[in-house]
């Protein structure tokens, strides 16, 4: 051991919605705030960004995990301290709350939640999804298993409309990140 103390790591699970294409954005600003940032995608997620997934290797100095690992093979990212899933899509907030672990995104997760682990959500729906009967279901379940769920307007993340025009606001990354900052202070 050096003694060098090391950075506290944090799992981006990045969901399959268009902030998706700005995720070096969220890796930077978490790795500012003192953060060593592990990237795990959505099979989907993972498709949309294909050509960049070597660049956001580089930049996170880890591998980009999106698939399970074959059982016997070690993990080739370090354990985290805490997970960020933004931005979390209608789907995996609805899978994630009723406990499926289909995706390696999903999986990790659902297995935060039991680990006790620090965990914030930050989604990316349209008001018409967060409309459907499911979606208050599923935020009151993973707020009841102690995933934080920012998705409300005192949150500063609320649902857009469906087509609305002109550009959208940035997605607010640095929400889900104040979020973990009590997480981030105590591990180092």
């Amino acid at each position: 051991m050096t003694g060098i103390p090391t950075a506290p790591v944090l799992y981006i699970v990045g969901c399959a919605a268009p902030p998706v294409l700005q995720i070096a954005d969220a890796i930077g600003q978490a790795q500012e705030r003192g953060w060593d940032v592990c990237l795990i995608l959505t099979p989907t997620a993972a498709l949309w960004l294909e050509e960049h997934l070597e660049k956001l290797a580089d930049l996170t100095g880890h591998p980009v995990r999106q698939r399970y690992k074959v059982p016997g093979q070690p993990d080739v990212l370090p354990p985290a301290a805490a997970v960020l899933v933004a931005p979390a899509t209608f789907n995996v907030i609805n899978k994630w709350a009723s406990g499926h672990a289909d995706t390696l995104a999903l999986g990790l997760v659902t297995e935060g939640i039991g680990k006790g682990m620090p965990l914030v959500a930050l989604p990316h729906l349209n008001s018409w999804q967060a409309a459907h009967s499911a979606f208050p279901r599923s935020v009151d379940q993973l707020r009841a298993d102690g995933v934080q769920v920012l998705i409300e307007e005192a949150d500063g993340n609320v649902p857009h409309m469906p087509g609305a025009p002109g550009p959208r606001p940035p997605f607010p990354w640095a929400l889900g990140l104040d979020a973990l900052e009590g997480v981030r202070r105590s591990r180092i």
